[in-house]
C-alpha cells in the first residue's frame, strides 16, 4: 500500500536516486547524513531521469516498496536538482560522488554557461550538496574534489565509505 500525504512537511535532507535496487550504501550514506545534518534523512525517487527513460507506475510502486521500515520516500517527476530545489528549497541533497560530478559537468545543461546559470539558481534556492565517496567502475574510491563552496560538502571516506552499487547488484542479479 502507498501512502500519499501531499501536505507532508518538507524534508531537510533528500537523498534522490533511482533505488534499482535499494542498498545498504544508500541506507548507510542516509544515516551518516542524518548525524552530520543533525535530522532524518528522506530519500527522493525521481519518475523522470535525464539520462534514462520514465518509469512505468509499476515499477514506481515497486521501488517504493524497498523503503518499507527504511525511511520516507518522496515520489517526484523532477528529473534535474534546478527541478528539485525548486520543489525543495533550503534542502541538503545528500548524494555520492558520480552523482555530484553529474551536478557540475557542462554537457548536462548544454554547455558551460548553462551550467554556471543553473548553479547559481541551486544556490538561489540555499540547496547543498552533502556529497559521499564511492567505488568506480575500476575499484578506485572517489571523492568529490571539485571546488567545494558553499554548494558542496565532503564526507570524509572515514566517515562514510560502503563498496556497493546499484548497477553491480544488478549485474550479480542478471538484470
Amino acid at each position: 500500500m502507498i501512502l500519499l500525504r501531499p501536505a507532508a512537511p518538507a524534508p531537510a535532507a533528500l537523498l534522490p536516486g533511482s533505488f534499482n535496487p535499494l542498498h545498504p550504501g544508500h541506507v548507510r550514506l542516509a544515516e551518516v547524513a542524518a548525524a552530520r545534518l543533525v535530522g532524518a534523512v528522506h530519500f527522493e525517487l525521481s519518475a523522470a531521469n535525464v539520462d534514462k527513460p520514465d518509469l512505468p507506475a509499476a515499477e514506481v510502486e515497486r521501488r517504493i516498496g524497498q523503503f518499507a521500515g527504511v525511511g520516507p520516500v518522496w515520489v517526484t517527476r523532477a528529473p534535474t536538482f534546478v527541478e528539485k530545489a525548486r520543489l525543495f528549497p533550503g534542502v541538503a541533497f545528500v548524494v555520492g560522488h558520480d552523482t555530484a560530478v553529474r551536478v557540475a559537468d557542462p554537457k548536462y545543461y548544454g554547455g558551460a554557461a548553462a551550467r554556471d546559470a543553473a548553479l547559481a539558481e541551486l544556490l538561489a534556492c540555499r540547496v547543498r550538496f552533502l556529497v559521499g565517496g564511492r567505488v568506480d567502475a575500476a575499484g578506485l574510491f572517489r571523492q568529490w574534489a571539485g571546488d567545494v563552496g558553499e554548494l558542496f560538502e565532503v564526507i570524509p571516506e572515514a566517515e562514510f565509505r560502503v563498496d556497493v552499487s546499484s548497477t553491480a547488484l544488478r549485474g550479480e542479479r542478471g538484470a
